[in-house]
């Protein structure tokens, strides 16, 4: 398997957990959504978490009180789009897995 691919997943996994905990907490008084920021990975291989950074902007005020700043449509897009990008390293990861069993298979 490749290590490449593989942190890209662990990395892929923190980021849809941040925003499930962001869409989550939509209707929590206060609340200040999060966003992931990555980085190439060690020996600039593959990719990694670089910070999980809570943001800085209000939410809207609806009767006296602030609400959460998450955005759903924004965190459903990039929900969508992690996932476009874990499935990506999963394909690679089995295609990977199935060209070793056939080499394996044509040694034996």
């Amino acid at each position: 398997m490749s290590d490449v691919n593989i942190s890209a997943l662990s990395a892929l996994g923190t980021v849809q957990e941040v925003s499930a905990n962001n869409i989550a907490n939509v209707s929590s008084e206060g609340f200040r959504a999060s966003s992931v920021a990555l980085e190439t990975g060690p020996e600039g291989q593959g990719v990694q978490v670089a910070a999980i950074q809570e943001s800085t902007n209000a939410g809207p005020m609806i009767e006296g009180m602030e609400m959460s700043n998450t955005d759903i449509g924004t965190e459903m897009v990039d929900m969508i789009k992690t996932s476009h990008a874990f499935s990506a390293n999963t394909a690679v990861i089995r295609a990977s897995e199935e060209m070793t069993g056939h080499l394996l298979n044509m040694i034996a």
